[in-house]
């Protein structure tokens, strides 16, 4: 896997060792999906009760995170397996891919989302909702995908060990991969750069128009923690793609470990970083997971009560029988 590659490279950047990598790998797939199934099912308890479109979105990036954590642990398994077969390292790398792609997509919905909320608050529906999130599966596939059914999107390093780039034709993929990223970045810097001159104008409302200022308020803090959610996006996976294009213009610079071995996986750890964005910074997911503990916790001390309580009238029972007994 990544990093794990026997080729020679003139670089300074250490080579992570295959077993350490599937190590790290595990560990992170189970961080992975455990923040992100326990954050999915608290969006469905404020799915059930809301009904609106905005968690829907959100829902399908903690499912698309999930997947991340799951492909992971494929990953895991060819460092750990020396005799694998270049096509299953293919569709383990494309694999990663997809829900990859489907995750910064889903960050992507939801931006649009609260800026559509802002700019245009009566034109969303169920339908669009259904029809956004099945257009992103298809696209998201589709890209993670295309080495597998694109035989110029191939290469032939393979070696027996499964690296991204020993399967998959490096400038290819990241040109291809660069020409979806930076749009998806500069929309993303529009759309936060106009929202900001909104709430400002907002803000200034709160003071004539109370219900108005509550409304606003609402708007300002889902934005503050899709903020943050961008943020991370950019810091995580910019270097990845920056390196790439770097790779691309400079022929000399050997950069194929940095971008497996460390960057790849530095992108990978934006998937454990969306959960606990919204599990701390959006009140509704906090509050509704501590509701989830607590009625655990309730149910255990109901478990453990009427345990003891069972227990202490069978020692009475007995009591009452050794005293008819004994008269």
């Amino acid at each position: 896997m990544f990093g794990s590659s026997q080729t020679v490279h003139c670089s300074s950047t250490i080579a992570l060792q295959p077993h350490i990598m599937a190590v790290i790998l595990i560990t992170a797939s189970c961080a992975i999906i455990s923040t992100n199934l326990l954050v999915a099912a608290a969006l469905l308890k404020i799915l059930f009760k809301k009904k609106r479109q905005s968690w829907c979105f959100v829902l399908n990036l903690a499912v698309a995170d999930t997947l991340v954590g799951v492909a992971i642990t494929g990953l895991a398994t060819e460092d750990l397996n020396t005799d694998g077969s270049r096509g299953r390292c293919l569709l383990r790398m494309t694999f990663v891919s997809s829900p990859c792609i489907a995750s910064i997509m889903s960050m992507f919905l939801i931006s649009l989302d609260r800026y559509a909320a802002i700019k245009m608050p009566l034109k969303s529906g169920r339908a669009v909702a259904f029809w956004a999130l099945a257009s992103l599966w298809v696209c998201a596939f589709a890209l993670g995908f295309m080495p597998v059914y694109v035989p110029a999107l191939q290469s032939d390093l393979y070696r027996g060990f499964c690296d991204f780039f020993s399967v998959i034709y490096d400038v290819g993929i990241i040109i291809l991969y660069s020409v979806c990223f930076f749009p998806v970045v500069s929309v993303f810097l529009y759309i936060y750069l106009d929202i900001l001159k909104i709430a400002c104008s907002h803000q200034r409302q709160i003071l004539e128009v109370r219900q108005a200022g509550s409304r606003t308020s609402d708007h300002v803090r889902a934005l503050r923690t899709v903020a943050m959610l961008v943020g991370c996006f950019v810091l995580l996976w910019c270097p990845f793609f920056i390196t790439g294009v770097v790779k691309l213009l400079c022929g000399g610079c050997q950069l194929t470990q940095l971008l497996e071995g460390y960057l790849f996986l530095l992108g990978l750890s934006n998937s454990l970083l969306n959960p606990l964005v919204y599990a701390f910074w959006q009140k509704e997911v906090r509050q509704t997971l501590a509701q989830m503990f607590s009625g655990c916790k309730r149910k255990t001390r109901q478990q453990s009560g009427t345990g003891g309580s069972g227990h202490h009238q069978h020692n009475t029972n007995r009591d009452d029988a050794n005293a008819t007994c004994a008269s």
